[in-house]
């Protein structure tokens, strides 16, 4: 199929259209629940989205932090009837809605988009095989370090970034699966080895990548 060259990806992913809403989250507004019909694809356009699972027996996990530029709620597109997980705005969120046949259409026409979205999955994939290699055989403190460095977005622009969302200790702990006790040791032994200050902002350094490299 030939590319359209005025198609435009991120023209699409910012205005509204058939099957295109965009919609305004306030900081903890939920996105979409686990169970809900899972009828459309969402894009972050601003702010941040964790992704929590709950189990039968109540329990809850943090299984994915998203920023801007990435998709979730994918699973529609492979027939997944029902949300698998629930998504909740970490900060004011600004998120585009596109519904399944919508996101069907334009994959299909608009091969210069289906690159982009393949290019976001494997992006997820890559980072979903990452996070289980380091649950099986990195400490929690290695853990932390990497969490950290991916909520500043390190290596997307060369150098960390403030983390301006408000994370707590005890989030930390059910993203890398330790205890709070155990973050807030790493956290304190971070700042005194300056790999991390604290000034209103969370500021990570890329120094912390030495925590990550370490045998």
């Amino acid at each position: 199929m030939a590319k359209n060259p005025t198609f435009d990806s991120k023209m699409f992913l910012a205005t509204i259209d058939g099957g295109r809403t965009i919609s305004s989250y306030a900081k903890n507004a939920i996105i979409f629940s686990q169970g809900d019909r899972a009828d459309a694809v969402f894009y972050i356009q601003r702010g941040k989205v964790k992704i929590v699972v709950t189990s039968e027996q109540g329990k809850e996990a943090v299984v994915g932090i998203l920023g801007v530029d990435e998709f979730l709620g994918e699973g529609c597109l492979i027939g997944q009837p029902l949300r698998l997980a629930t998504a909740t705005a970490m900060t004011e969120s600004t998120v585009m809605r596109v519904e399944k046949a919508e996101m069907i259409r334009v994959l299909h026409e608009e091969p210069g988009f289906g690159e982009m979205f393949t290019a976001h999955l494997l992006t997820r994939k890559s980072r979903v095989e990452e996070d289980l290699v380091d649950q099986l055989f990195n400490s929690s403190e290695k853990r932390l370090a990497r969490t950290l460095l991916l909520l500043a977005n390190f290596g997307k622009e060369g150098r960390p970034e403030p983390i301006t969302t408000k994370i707590s200790q005890e989030m930390l702990a059910e993203i890398i699966g330790t205890t709070r006790p155990r973050v807030n040791f790493f956290m304190n032994k971070f700042r005194k080895l300056g790999f991390i200050e604290y000034n209103g902002d969370l500021a990570v350094h890329s120094s912390l990548l030495s925590v990550v490299l370490r045998d």
